[in-house]
This record gives structure tokens, sequence and C-alpha cells, in this order.
């Protein structure tokens, strides 16, 4: 019985969150400043970030990063 409530739970909140990425609540591509603060690093900290891989989008001169590539990116620097 518990398990269900768990699974409902966890339901509602994955609709909840790709409803608002889908309205435009939460934006999948942040400028570099906001996925510092996103992250809860310096800008400086998250420049070197992207120098050791953090792959980062830039179309004529205006740079973003994906949440996904950002939490990849994370994991795969996790021990």
């Amino acid at each position: 019985m518990e398990y269900t409530n768990i699974q409902k739970i966890e339901d509602v909140i994955l609709k909840t969150l790709n409803s608002a990425l889908n309205n435009g609540l939460v934006k999948e591509w942040l400028s570099l400043s906001e996925a510092a603060k996103y992250i809860g690093v310096s800008y400086n900290t998250f420049i070197k970030f992207r120098h050791m891989g953090l792959k980062v989008c830039e179309i004529d001169g205006i740079k973003r990063v994906s949440r996904k590539e950002i939490d990849s990116f994370l994991e795969s620097h996790s021990f």
C-alpha cells in the first residue's frame, strides 16, 4: 500500500515538472550566469567547469547550457 502511495506522489511530481517545462515556467536552456546560480557556484567556477568539459551551446555569440547537460556533467564528476 505504501509503495502505491509513493508511486502516486512520483507521478504527480513528474507531471508537475513536465507541465512547468512545457509551459515555460522552468527554462531548459540557461545563460552561463543562470547556470552558475542553478548549481550554486560562482560564475568563475562555472567557467572552470566549462574548461573541464561541460558542453555549452554558442550561436552568434550567445551562450546557453542545458540543465540536462549540467546534471549529466555533475553526475559524471561525482564520487
